[in-house]
């Protein structure tokens, strides 16, 4: 594709990495949720949001060195962060899975290289059910028992 390539921009297509920058080769699904997680999530660079608009794969042309690269929810809470040094020239191939018990980061390679993965939010809701569910037997149990003895 013709034209200059500016870091810190999503590309749909392949990228060439400008002098002294790499690129990411960001790879996101869907997930299992209603609505896909990439829409609601916000990818980031050292902090810098990066505008991926959806599922697939992304080329994203960073500065050489060590980046923190993370995907947060709409208020910021980190759901998945990974550490990354960027050699001048070299794709660094990251994939994104928003799963339905964990989320996780590999690299190219297929190794996990996550360092904070949330636990997805179906497993978040499963959680706080069990505990409410055991909360609020629990607590009439101990109502009932409490009424009927002398």
């Amino acid at each position: 594709m013709p034209g200059a390539v500016t870091p810190l921009i999503a590309y749909p297509h392949p990228i060439s990495p400008p002098p002294g920058h790499a690129v990411l080769v960001v790879s996101v699904n869907r997930g299992p949720y209603l609505v896909p997680a990439p829409s609601t999530s916000r990818f980031k660079v050292d902090r810098q949001v990066v505008a991926i608009p959806g599922e697939g794969t992304w080329h994203v042309a960073v500065p050489a060195g060590p980046h923190d690269v993370r995907y947060t929810d709409f208020m910021g809470i980190p759901v998945m962060t990974t550490t990354l040094v960027a050699h001048p020239g070299v794709l660094h191939p990251l994939a994104f899975r928003f799963g339905g018990w964990r989320n996780r980061v590999y690299d190219g390679h297929g190794t996990d290289v996550t360092k904070f993965g949330m636990w997805s939010n179906y497993s978040i809701l499963l959680v706080t059910l069990v505990v409410l569910g055991v909360l609020c037997c629990g607590g009439f149990g101990l109502v009932a028992g409490l009424s009927t003895s002398p």
